[in-house]
This record gives C-alpha cells, sequence and structure tokens, in this order.
C-alpha cells in the first residue's frame, strides 16, 4: 500500500499517512531554526513536493552517527554530545529528500537534493517540537528508525507551510514554459529606458504553485505571466521594480488587461493610455515611478 509522509511546519509535526488519508504514524520534529526558505545556502528547511531519494543507515544501533551519509563508527551517548555541543549530529537513519517542483525546490540553487536535506535522528538533548535544526528535518532516534522501516525510496513528502507569504525566485525559461502561464500583461510600447539586463522571476506561493513570472524588457517595460485568478502579483512586482531600479530606470510601464486596472491604480500605478482592444481584449497602459537605487545618477 502506497503510503506518503506530511510535514507541518507550523505544528512541527510529521505524520505518515495511508495512501486513502488514515493516519498511520504522528511524530514530534523539529526543523530550520531559521525558518522556511529554498535557497542553498539559507540554513531553511524547503517547502512543498519531495519524494525521499534515498535511505541511508539500514541495520544500525540507535545513536550511530553518520559523517558524509557513512557510519563514523561513534555512537552519540550524552558525555559525547555534550563534548561536542556545536556539532550538528546527524544519527541513526537518513531519509534523504530530493524537491519534485523544479525551479522551488529542484534544480539551481533551491535544490533540496543538493542542498543535503535529509530526515534523520538526532541527539536526545536537542529540542523537539520547536524549529531548531540547520535546515534538516530531525526526529528521535527511536522515531525515525520506526519510519525508516515504513516507508520506501519514492515515498511523497510535503512539507507544508500554511499561511506564508508568497515568495520570489529566478526562473528559468523552460520552467516557465512548463508550466504553461497565460501572458495575461504584455509590454507597453517602446519607452526610452536603457535595455533590460536580466531574466524571469516567478512568483510562487509556500506549496510551491507558480502563481505568476515575470521579467523586464527593453524600452522601460515589464512582461507578467500569470495563473487565471491568482490575484495581483505583488511581491513579483516589487521584485521587478527594484532590479528596474538597480538598473537605472526610473519607470517602469505595463500593458495591462482591463479587468486588473483599478487595482493596479489603487496600488500606485498611474495610466498612460486610453482603454484600447487588441485582439479581442481590452487594455490600458500603466506606468510606475521609481526610486533609483544608491550608488545610480
Amino acid at each position: 500500500m502506497a503510503r506518503k509522509i506530511d510535514i507541518d511546519l507550523a505544528a512541527q509535526i510529521l505524520t505518515l499517512l495511508a495512501d486513502d488519508g488514515g493516519v498511520l504514524r504522528s511524530y514530534p520534529v523539529s526543523t530550520a531554526h531559521n525558518g522556511a526558505g529554498e535557497l542553498s545556502g539559507s540554513y531553511r528547511t524547503p517547502r512543498g513536493a519531495h519524494v525521499i531519494r534515498a535511505k541511508i543507515g539500514a541495520g544500525l544501533p540507535l545513536g550511530s552517527a553518520l559523517r558524509a551519509r557513512r557510519p563514523s563508527g561513534e555512537i552519540c551517548t550524552a558525555d559525547a554530545h555534550a563534548a561536542a555541543p556545536a556539532r550538528d549530529w546527524i544519527l541513526t537513519r537518513i531519509l534523504w529528500l530530493s524537491g519534485s517542483q523544479p525551479g522551488f525546490n529542484r534544480g539551481g540553487n533551491v535544490d533540496s537534493m543538493r542542498r543535503y536535506i535529509y530526515i534523520h535522528g538526532t541527539p536526545d538533548a536537542e529540542p523537539m517540537g520547536v524549529p531548531a535544526s540547520h535546515g534538516c528535518v530531525r526526529m528521535r532516534n527511536a522515531d525515525v528508525a520506526e519510519l525508516f522501516d515504513l516507508v520506501e525510496v519514492g515515498t511523497s513528502v510535503f512539507i507544508r507551510d500554511e499561511g506564508a507569504a508568497n515568495i520570489v525566485y529566478p526562473l528559468a525559461e523552460r520552467v516557465l514554459l512548463a508550466t504553461a502561464l497565460p501572458a495575461r500583461c504584455a509590454a507597453a510600447p517602446f519607452s526610452p529606458v536603457p535595455a533590460a539586463p536580466s531574466g524571469w522571476l516567478g512568483e510562487w506561493r509556500p506549496d510551491g504553485m507558480l502563481q505568476a513570472a515575470g521579467r523586464l524588457l527593453p524600452g522601460g517595460n515589464v512582461e507578467l505571466r500569470s495563473q487565471i485568478q491568482a490575484g495581483l502579483p505583488l511581491a513579483l512586482l516589487a521584485s521587478l521594480q527594484q532590479r528596474a531600479a538597480e538598473a537605472g530606470w526610473l519607470s517602469l510601464r505595463l500593458l495591462a488587461p482591463a479587468a486588473d486596472v483599478a487595482g493596479w491604480l489603487a496600488l500606485g500605478a498611474t495610466a498612460v493610455s486610453d482603454p484600447f482592444s487588441q485582439d479581442g481584449a481590452d487594455f490600458q497602459a500603466i506606468s510606475w515611478r521609481l526610486i533609483a537605487a544608491p550608488g545610480r545618477a
């Protein structure tokens, strides 16, 4: 029978579920002290859909230490832990996670597997039920040993961060095309601003769903793509405005669908054209004034 793991960051609980959603086991865990996040070097716990890519440590005694995913021959006793309290002890078993959502937790600088994100055992003296790890999901040694025997390589793992805000990451164009985001907001006509120096950015929900993507275009313009009825991509716009200001732009223009114009104007945009129709749809050009980044003329 297929099983899946759900990790609730707010509750600090790992739940093993049957294929029908029934609860098989529930364990306290400790995720990252720095909170949730996907970037390499952030020391945060990644969110969204993952799978168990490897199981390491079968048959090892409880408390066995692993270095570089190999048994070191040590047993982490209370005295051993007290002698090296700053060491990030990885004990008993490793369930190595791989992200399943390209651009959010897989590939580039947001790759969970390359970040060595594990579910693993930790010394008994370490806190449980509160965020305290360096990014991994820590468990009590007896709990991780039991979980290890109840799951297989390929088991789905979903890491939830309920209520968190959307986040913006650089986005490969191949990811954008794979999601088939519709081009709801196009570039406005040419204006005399330097050409864009950068590529796509993506705005992601904390569950790893790509909500919107955008990029700067020559002529001081911005192109946005978004999920239908996803709302205005405010986090994405803020990141694009910052990128444009850092490039020395003084304004940013967008050809917005008529249905979105009132929302953008309420958030500080200015209409710079009369409404018009194009290819059977109604649009209006809008613009934002930008504050030059420090050090720019």
